[in-house]
């Protein structure tokens, strides 16, 4: 069970992070940028390019094309961080919770080698540990799993985002 507690304490720290950094507030008004103004700075990854583009920037037009794309290459990373860490840890736990009946059978098989079938409170405990085991691994897998999906989900719209917005930038570089 600990193995199991532990892996799903894990994985929901690393679920948290991703939700509070797929949360962060991206409002960028591309008319606005596209025009010249960029008023403000927000947390989000596509304004974090536009902001690093526009202090890069050296307005020849085939330099700032390669800028644009090493300002986006550096963010690019921290949008799938753990995401194969959450999806490893979901798939492990129920792993975890198989080894754990697996033990409970053996403990049930030794109670029986040594007491036969008359002992049923002693079976019922190797018996017990096997299917809270499953159990436990159950539990922790399918939410992971879920939330593993939808972060994946997350990363793609806002990859899609960014690429949208590249383009666009890349179109209105002169």
């Amino acid at each position: 069970m600990v193995p199991i507690i532990l892996t799903s304490l894990f994985m929901w720290i690393l679920i948290i992070e991703r939700l509070i950094y797929f949360r962060q507030k991206d409002d960028i008004d591309l008319d606005q940028i596209l025009k010249g103004n960029f008023p403000y700075v927000s947390k989000g990854v596509r304004s974090r390019v536009v902001t690093s583009f526009l202090k890069e920037c050296t307005g020849r037009k085939e330099i700032d094309r390669n800028i644009l794309e090493q300002c986006v290459m550096r963010e690019r990373p921290a949008i799938r961080r753990h995401l194969t860490a959450i999806s490893i840890l979901a798939a492990i736990a129920p792993l975890l919770g198989l080894l754990g009946t697996v033990m409970g059978m053996i403990t049930t098989f030794n109670v029986i080698a040594i007491f036969g079938t008359g002992n049923a409170k002693a079976m019922a405990n190797g018996i017990s540990e096997a299917l809270i085991t499953t159990q436990s691994g159950l539990t922790v897998a399918i939410p992971g799993l879920f939330m593993s999906n939808f972060l994946n989900r997350q990363a793609n719209r806002l990859e899609n985002s960014l690429d949208r917005m590249v383009m666009e930038l890349k179109r209105s570089i002169r």
